[in-house]
């Protein structure tokens, strides 16, 4: 069965779920297009959810995917907090933030019985997970409506792990791919590697249909993907121009600059590692630091750093989330984009 059979869209395509970029309206552009529009939703309240599911009911008629994050809640640790906001105190003391004052959360929240019962209103055709799957029963619930469910596999172990838990799809994402990466098995950054050599081994381990993620940006992308026997793409990173999209002004002007070429997976932002355009925050404290809390703990403290730094016209501590491929990044409307990248499907 296809890609397309098995979702029942048109195209080969599947937007990326990017958090913070986007909301429904991206996702019903794509869906609209034929491909499988994505709505990010693990930094959705329940009534923000609720809306932009509605949103996508009244926009499209056409499948869509939403997707959550299935983390293990870290337990906070008092002593780790104090020297990350030690080693960000001349940051803070910059911008005149006084650090007792920035509250504490984890800001992201894994999948959860509350949000299954809120789902079934809506019965959304596809789920996706990032960092794994959430329990047995909870994914017993989302298949009673039919869903179908995908997961990102960033090794073979991953791959094979997903398919022994009933997956319908599994996405391929190497190490090229923009934002959080889907490793769940191993905090081992080592094990990581690239779209076009992970694909064909996870092709040939598992039985499952398999979608390629990570620096396709354009039709010949698409093509080389689909010969290595995927069986589509997901593609973010060359959305993030669109109008649909709310990549905000900072971020838009960095990705058409020359700074995009130089990024790298860090963990400043929350504490996993995920890649973006390297700022003035990766250059000084090191793209990877051990100081920073356990995702997503690692994220309150630098909060306020960005809404200054923003404020004042800086991306110097935004997370500027994007691929090693930014060259099919245009400023072009979603479903043309969409039917571009399909041209060689």
């Amino acid at each position: 069965m296809s890609l397309q059979q098995l979702l029942g869209i048109e195209l080969p395509i599947i937007q990326a779920p990017m958090a913070g970029v986007q909301g429904s309206e991206l996702a019903i552009a794509v869906s609209n297009a034929g491909g499988l529009g994505s709505l990010p939703c693990a930094m959705l309240g329940p009534e923000t959810l609720r809306k932009e599911l509605a949103a996508l009911r009244a926009g499209t008629d056409k499948p869509f995917n939403v997707n959550f994050f299935c983390h293990t809640p870290p337990t906070p640790d008092a002593d780790r907090e104090a020297a990350w906001r030690q080693a960000l105190a001349p940051y803070h003391a910059e911008f005149g933030i006084d650090p007792a004052a920035i509250p504490s959360g984890p800001g992201r929240l894994p999948f959860d019985a509350a949000t299954a019962e809120l789902l079934q209103a809506f019965k959304p055709a596809v789920l996706s997970f990032h960092f794994g799957l959430p329990s047995a029963d909870l994914l017993a619930r989302l298949r009673s409506w039919g869903a179908k469910i995908m997961s990102s596999a960033t090794t073979v172990d991953e791959a094979r792990w997903l398919e022994a838990q009933g997956v319908d799809l599994i996405i391929a994402q190497g190490l090229e791919a923009g934002g959080h990466r889907g490793m769940f098995l191993s905090p081992e950054l080592s094990t990581q590697v690239g779209t076009f050599a992970l694909l064909p081994q996870i092709v040939r381990a598992v039985r499952v249909p398999v979608v390629a993620a990570g620096g396709i940006a354009d039709a010949r992308g698409v093509a080389a993907a689909l010969a290595l026997g995927a069986a589509g793409v997901q593609v973010g990173t060359a959305y993030l121009l669109c109008p649909e999209a709310t990549t905000s002004v900072l971020h838009r002007a960095a990705l058409q600059s020359e700074a995009v070429a130089h990024t790298a997976l860090t963990n400043l932002f929350t504490g996993r590692p995920a890649r973006g355009i390297v700022n003035r925050l990766l250059r000084e404290l090191g793209p990877m630091n051990p100081l920073a809390p356990d995702f997503p703990l690692a994220a309150a403290a630098v909060a306020p750093l960005r809404a200054r730094a923003e404020a004042a016209g800086s991306a110097d501590f935004s997370p500027l989330w994007s691929g090693q491929n930014a060259s099919g990044c245009r400023a072009i409307p979603a479903a043309q984009l969409t039917r571009e990248l399909a041209l060689a499907a």
